[in-house]
């Protein structure tokens, strides 16, 4: 088998060592003949390539390493591009959580008006990116893990119809796993129907291969008398799987998303939340830090039996779609791609999140071939609605179509504060976002950003 060139666009990410330990754990099934790393932030990435080195040569593997900021460089041949950027970095993830809560919203990376914040800088950032690999490597695979998905995967279908493009999600695994740490199943065994919107879906069935039935109905029962065991949660986390417990006692017909806390329990979840202290501080004293003091270690020659990277689930999702694409197996993912029957009653040009199979042509969505309730169907619609509005906001460069999705965004409570967030989103995002422009008077007047 010949070997691949993969390249990391946001390689200076905490996630890259564990993306690239585990395609190399995959041995002969996955030859790698190169690495590189793509970052527009060139400390970050040449830190991550300091450790990257040195796994490589700790290991001894014989790959060349390539750390770059020229698109020309990173995608010309290549044959997967692995990405996980995040346009403005930590930084601006911090406003995305801070300025919904000093509102009394919620405030997060990729939910609520923080989640649109973003998803304006993503397809920004994103779109420029898809523009270099079909320029210098249109026939490479991307395997796409940048947030938010729902909506960078709806702004790729409009300009980039023809690329060669998977979106993926492994929230749905982290909660298979949570079921199986708690109550002893082994996910493996899962043959799921999942279905909804990125962050936003429900699971309809589990059926479990090793008992011949669908489990569903006795995990319901478990999380509902015992809950999750979230004793290897962070606090962020476990408070977010406790949420997840009260959805199923109030809805107990399906397993939830558990990211559908934003939207059922804002009130609760505001109310957890420090204002002056979010996730994205949380992440910069905790996985930024961890970075520069592997990288201080290598550099010094010191401590270096401590350095602990290793393959995780995060990078097994991707790279086991990569491998299903290569040997061209079939496997089953819950992807997220355009609606078109998959999901019988929603709007057909939806991106939605459900089961598909893998080979070597990519994703095909296998339907649900029966109407999803309406309490689910009522919330998708409305997302689906604000997302595409938002979608067009940025195409037409249009303030009335965003200040539409900000309003419609299920987080928010009226038109004053979508407004007002929207406002002083545009302010602090700058160039990150597209110059929007409001219409009156028979005139375009540029937002002033």
């Amino acid at each position: 088998m010949d070997k691949k060139i993969i390249t990391i666009a946001g390689g200076g990410s905490g996630y890259t060592p564990g993306i690239i330990l585990t395609v190399l754990e995959q041995g002969s099934q996955f030859p790698i003949k190169e690495i590189r790393l793509y970052d527009i932030d060139s400390n970050r990435n040449n830190n991550m390539g300091i450790i990257l080195g040195y796994l490589l040569e700790r290991d001894g593997h014989d790959i060349n390493l390539i750390v770059t900021e020229d698109p020309e460089v990173a995608f010309t041949g290549t044959d997967f591009i692995f990405s996980q950027i995040r346009a403005g970095g930590m930084i601006m993830r911090e406003y995305d959580e801070k300025i919904p809560l000093k509102y009394g919203l919620v405030g997060q990376e990729t939910c609520g008006l923080g989640g649109f914040s973003y998803g304006m800088r993503s397809m920004k950032s994103f779109l420029e990116m898809v523009g270099y690999i079909q320029k210098y490597a249109p026939d490479a695979w991307i395997l796409n893990y940048t947030n938010p998905e729902s909506i960078v995967s709806e702004s790729v279908r409009r300009q980039f119809p023809n690329i060669k493009i998977i979106n993926a999600c492994d929230m749905t695994i982290g909660i298979e796993e949570m079921l199986e740490h708690s109550f002893g199943y082994n996910r493996k065994s899962f043959i799921s129907q999942y279905y909804g919107l990125n962050h936003f879906g429900w699971y309809r069935e589990i059926y479990d291969v090793s008992k011949g039935r669908d489990v569903m109905p006795d995990i319901i029962n478990k999380l509902i008398e015992k809950g999750f065991d979230i004793s290897t949660q962070d606090a962020s986390w476990g408070h977010a799987f406790k949420l997840m417990e009260e959805m199923i006692r109030d809805f107990p017909d399906h397993l939830p998303n558990n990211y559908l806390e934003y939207y059922l329990y804002g009130n609760r979840v505001v109310a957890h939340e420090n204002p002056d202290y979010t996730r994205a501080n949380e992440i910069m004293d905790g996985r930024l830090n961890k970075i520069k003091e592997t990288v201080n270690k290598i550099k010094e020659n010191r401590d270096l039996d401590t350095i602990d990277y290793k393959g995780n689930g995060h990078g097994l999702y991707i790279v086991e779609i990569a491998l299903s694409i290569i040997h061209n197996k079939n496997d089953r993912f819950m992807l997220i791609v355009p609606n078109k029957g998959a999901i019988p009653n929603l709007r057909q040009d939806a991106v939605v999140e459900v089961p598909c199979y893998v080979n070597a042509k990519g994703a095909e969505p296998i339907s649900l071939r029966t109407d999803i309730p309406d309490f689910h169907k009522g919330l998708m619609e409305a997302q689906v609605a604000a997302e595409k509005l938002l979608v067009d906001a940025f195409f037409e460069q249009s303030y009335q179509k965003a200040l539409e999705a900000f309003t419609l965004n299920q987080t928010v409570p009226n038109v004053d504060v979508a407004k007002a967030i929207l406002d002083e989103f545009i302010e602090i995002n700058g160039d990150y976002w597209v110059e929007l422009k409001k219409e009156g008077s028979g005139i375009h007047e540029l937002v002033n950003n």
